[in-house]
């Protein structure tokens, strides 16, 4: 299998150059990703635990959907891309919050979409070792206990979201 191609960025996003996976992660260079929190009509948000096998970060939950831009790609070309990759569903992304990629968010400047569907999930097995619906209440809950069940990308990215009013329960 080919590794995949990242682009690097500066601190404003803007691309420097382009490396394998392995010596972005390996060098913390900055590079890009998306987030997707997938919502049923319930409000219980979907989270994934990641399977052991993955580079960074195996066996921690993280959010619904989540990947790499790769090399050219847009984060709007990416996330659903992500989406149906990793839970076998598509449907209208709403963008919500852009962050810089930081020592704290494993160096990747995030976009972060959300999505409301009952649609039925696929989880890619290479992927994702399990999915769970919970309500944000219960997520809270998981997040203080034991902060360091979860990526620290969804973590900044999901306490940026509970400051949101619209994400109140």
């Amino acid at each position: 299998m080919t590794e995949e191609i990242f682009d690097i960025v500066n601190e404003r996003d803007e691309v420097i150059g382009q490396a394998p996976r392995s010596q972005v992660h390996a060098e913390k260079l900055l590079h890009r990703a998306v987030h997707v929190f997938v919502f049923n009509s319930q409000g219980e948000m979907l989270l994934q635990k990641r399977t052991a096998t993955k580079d960074e970060y195996p066996n921690c939950y993280t959010s619904s959907a989540s990947g790499h831009v790769s090399a050219g790609e847009t984060y709007d070309e990416t996330a659903p891309r992500e989406l149906e990759e990793e839970l076998g569903i598509t449907g209208n992304l709403q963008r919500l919050k852009k962050i810089a990629g930081t020592p704290e968010n494993a160096y990747e400047h995030a976009v972060l979409y959300q999505l409301t569907s009952d649609a039925p999930i696929t989880p890619d097995p290479g992927e994702i070792a399990s999915i769970c619906f919970l309500s944000l209440t219960e997520t809270d809950r998981l997040v203080a206990k034991s902060p360091e069940d979860f990526t620290p990308p969804f973590l900044q990215l999901y306490r940026w979201y509970r400051e949101q009013d619209h994400s109140k329960e």
